[in-house]
């Protein structure tokens, strides 16, 4: 059922509109909102009036209603007030909960739709069938982001989701953990990833000023069809693991831009064990100062450029040159080439692999 802070909502709406009482009750006679005390309220009247036929009686200022989903009673709502006009805001308020039932009852189920679909627990033909009875168009260009939240604050980041996408622009929003919102979006005729790539910042900076959430987003290849859904949820899962593992500054990783991090993360273990052996012998990445780490990193963000990384690291160029033939020593590699540089650029991404494979077994 709905909660009852939605009904608290919906009742106070009409109250500050109408100036009628309203009072929501379940079946046994516990109110579940109210704009008036419910002291004098007599649980057996709510009870005898919920197990009557009838569906509404009028106790002295009290107009008795029932709210029905799909036939059977499931609230009683009391409008208290003088004349005529009282019963018939009552009649509205029950058809605006009766409304709201069908409309949380229907979300619930495109809920559960999105999630099997993304899990692959459908098979094609149900997605079919099920997508035609939730009117969810079957052929739409589509595109799977997902959100990952710090602990305990999916909830929050999918209120705020839902404040900026709605489905009745084609847009759905599910989790299929504690941790990641789903965003099924919906792409309009010409849009491409350039679109998808801003709608993926505006997430991100919204959820940083609006609730001070840090939050990432990984998104998959836009899709044409619902079923191929699945595929495009996978690959965002892979942007976001390929992200946390190589590109830890960024907070938007799509896919289609992951590049050698994609390609380090499908490899073997044991390739990846043998490729770091070749390169470091005995060594590893850890045994390497932090001088001639920092050093060949702002190395390889200019481009080899020995000049500019001097000048950024505030050394003379004897000094950087110094540090660049002392790795060449340590590794037979000079990465003032572009081979050699390429060749060391992936064994350290493939030692950042190794490590996470490592954090993954304790």
């Amino acid at each position: 059922m709905i909660s009852s802070q939605v009904i608290k909502s919906s009742i106070d709406e009409l109250y500050g509109i109408t100036k009628v009482e309203l009072g929501v009750f379940d079946l046994d006679g516990m109110a579940v909102a109210s704009t008036f005390g419910c002291e004098g309220i007599s649980k057996d009247l709510i009870t005898n009036f919920a197990a009557a036929s009838a569906d509404s009686q009028v106790i002295g200022r009290e107009h008795l209603l029932k709210v029905r989903d799909e036939g059977e009673a499931v609230y009683v709502l009391i409008a208290r007030g003088e004349g005529e006009g009282v019963y018939m805001i009552g009649k509205l308020a029950v058809c605006q909960l009766q409304n709201l039932i069908i409309a949380y009852k229907e979300r619930l189920d495109c809920n559960s739709f999105f999630q099997n679909l993304l899990l692959d627990n459908l098979l094609l033909v149900d997605v079919y069938n099920r997508a035609r009875r939730l009117h969810i168009e079957a052929s739409a260009r589509r595109v799977i982001m997902i959100l990952e939240t710090e602990n305990g604050k999916d909830g929050a980041a999918a209120e705020l989701l839902r404040g900026m996408f709605s489905a009745r622009w084609g847009d759905y929003i599910t989790a299929v953990d504690e941790r990641n919102v789903v965003l099924v979006k919906a792409m309009e005729a010409g849009e491409g990833y350039e679109e998808v790539e801003h709608t993926a910042q505006v997430i991100v900076d919204m959820m940083n000023t609006e609730a001070m959430m840090n939050v990432k987003v990984g998104y998959g290849t836009i899709v044409n069809e619902l079923k191929d859904l699945s595929k495009s949820f996978k690959e965002a899962k892979m942007a976001l693991e390929v992200g946390r593992i190589f590109y830890a500054e960024k907070r938007v990783n799509a896919y289609n831009t992951l590049g050698i991090g994609r390609l380090i993360y499908q490899l073997p273990v044991n390739l990846c064990k043998i490729f770091i052996e070749e390169i470091f012998g005995g060594r590893t990445a850890a045994d390497f100062d932090e001088e001639t780490l920092t050093t060949i990193y702002k190395f390889f963000d200019n481009n080899l450029n020995v000049s500019e990384t001097a000048r950024q690291l505030f050394v003379h160029r004897n000094t950087l040159v110094y540090r660049i033939e002392k790795l060449e020593k340590a590794t037979g590699l000079d990465v003032r080439t572009f081979d050699d540089a390429l060749t060391f650029k992936i064994a350290l991404m493939v030692v950042s692999y190794m490590k996470h494979l490592e954090s993954l077994e304790f």
